[in-house]
């Protein structure tokens, strides 16, 4: 900030920057200090208490390196100044907490998936040079999300993989997750919702949707997050930065076009992930489908395409369409005043999802940033304000959020006659306007003026 004509940094710490909020951060990773499950994850909470109090970039940099290294706590957490999806320049992140414990059964998918990390890579049709020679420290599980904070509450992501810092991972490697409550919530929100029947164009669709979404999305997930996010390295030289504004939207077609090209691979068939080579058209159609379409709803008309996620899968949709419409590999098909999308040619459609994943990796190596420019604007930004009207017609029928946000649980702990905790008794009793009212009034410690 500038300050008396001079420019200073306003530091997020212990006396800081939101200081009162970080000190209550402080108090309760120092409980979870003393109940830590192994030596490993007691360093990991302690270097995190040392970032809040001096706010060293480096020392977040030290956290992040234990924390990914920590492989046996089945208790785990996200916690810091983390994601910069929200800041027009990409810079400045927000804060976000998760705690979750590993889904033990579930996991299995993913580390089938991990422990192929290095076939991923080199079959990828990415060319040669921007690929990794040697894949390092890919982690992956599925949890279970129980409880949500900051930039995570109460719209959460389905799935993570972190640290951000592409040194730290070409270096120590990432932990990626999936986050299955989360999923199975979506997915049992989405049956019966009319939302597929409104929008799928036949019987076909609608049933290929219904044997296999459930399965193959998640699996999109575990690829985008496991293998899409770790695949591929920068060249010599290239700054991590090089795509300034632009960087998260291509990060987020990166991996999506990582698990849209292999989601269709006979290998997901042999590894046993998929129980069919039919299973991946799902996918496709669906994806296909939001990104041309559906995920319309969520804009007000007049507006452009401004979150990176949708800009991601509107960039990959717009360019499929555009580069596939000479043979009809995917279309836009009128009936009955409606439109509706066609896919006509499922194998065609992987390989340009192969071409385009080719592309967006030598973006995203080289640091091509006017490539990344002409590439977001021309596909990811502007809307056909005739179809947006169209699909915002039809999705008002169905009364319907274009969003969906999760409430927390409240958690009280069952003593026996020692006063030794027996159990956790967990608790839905509050809806969401009540859990705010009751945060604001038991948790608020910032003023309405942050200094």
């Amino acid at each position: 900030m500038k300050v008396d004509g001079k420019i200073q940094e306003k530091v997020w710490k212990v006396g800081g920057l939101c200081g009162p909020a970080i000190e209550k951060i402080v108090y309760w990773l120092k409980k979870a200090e003393g109940v830590a499950e192994t030596p490993e994850q007691k360093a990991v909470i302690a270097k995190l208490i040392e970032f809040y109090e001096t706010g060293d970039l480096k020392t977040f940099d030290d956290y992040a390196i234990l924390w990914v290294k920590d492989l046996n706590s089945r208790i785990d957490f996200v916690n810091g100044f983390t994601e910069n999806y929200g800041d027009s320049l990409g810079m400045k992140a927000s804060w976000e907490s998760l705690v979750n414990f590993k889904d033990l059964e579930a996991t299995r998918r993913t580390e089938t998936i991990s422990s192929n990390a290095q076939w991923f890579e080199d079959h990828s049709p990415v060319d040669k040079q921007f690929k990794k020679e040697e894949v390092k420290g890919v982690s992956a599980k599925v949890i279970t999300a129980a409880i949500l904070a900051g930039n995570l509450y109460p719209s959460t992501a389905i799935g993570i993989n972190l640290p951000n810092a592409n040194w730290i991972r070409s270096h120590h490697g990432s932990k990626s997750v999936t986050i299955g409550n989360i999923t199975d919530a979506y997915n049992k929100a989405a049956h019966g919702n009319g939302f597929n029947e409104e929008f799928v164009y036949s019987h076909a669709e609608l049933e290929l949707i219904d044997k296999y979404s459930d399965l193959a999305d998640k699996l999109h997930t575990d690829l985008h997050e496991c293998l899409g996010h770790g695949s591929g390295k920068l060249l010599p030289g290239v700054d991590p930065d090089a795509l300034k504004a632009y960087g998260s939207t291509i990060e987020e077609a990166r991996a999506d076009l990582f698990g849209l090209y292999y989601v269709a691979d006979p290998k997901l068939v042999e590894l046993e992930l998929l129980p069919s080579a039919e299973a991946y058209k799902a996918q496709y159609y669906t994806y296909l489908m939001n990104g041309l379409m559906t995920q319309l709803v969520r804009l007000q008309p007049g507006n452009s395409v401004e979150e990176a996620h949708m800009r991601n899968r509107r960039l990959i949709a717009r360019w499929i369409f555009e580069k596939g419409s000479a043979d009809k590999v995917v279309e836009l098909v009128k009936r009955d005043g409606k439109t509706y999308v066609v896919v006509n040619d499922y194998e065609k459609l992987r390989e340009l999802f192969g071409e385009l994943l080719a592309e967006i990796q030598r973006i995203k190596s080289t640091g091509d940033y006017a490539g990344t420019h002409d590439l977001v604007e021309t596909y990811a930004v502007k809307v056909d304000p005739t179809l947006h009207a169209e699909v915002l017609e039809h999705y008002k029928k169905l009364n319907l959020a274009p969003y969906k946000g999760f409430i927390n649980p409240k958690y009280e702990a069952v003593k026996n006659a020692d006063g030794e905790i027996v159990d956790v008794k967990v608790m839905y009793d509050e809806g969401y306007p009540e859990q705010m009212l009751r945060y604001s009034k038991d948790y608020s410690t910032l003023p309405s003026i942050n200094n």
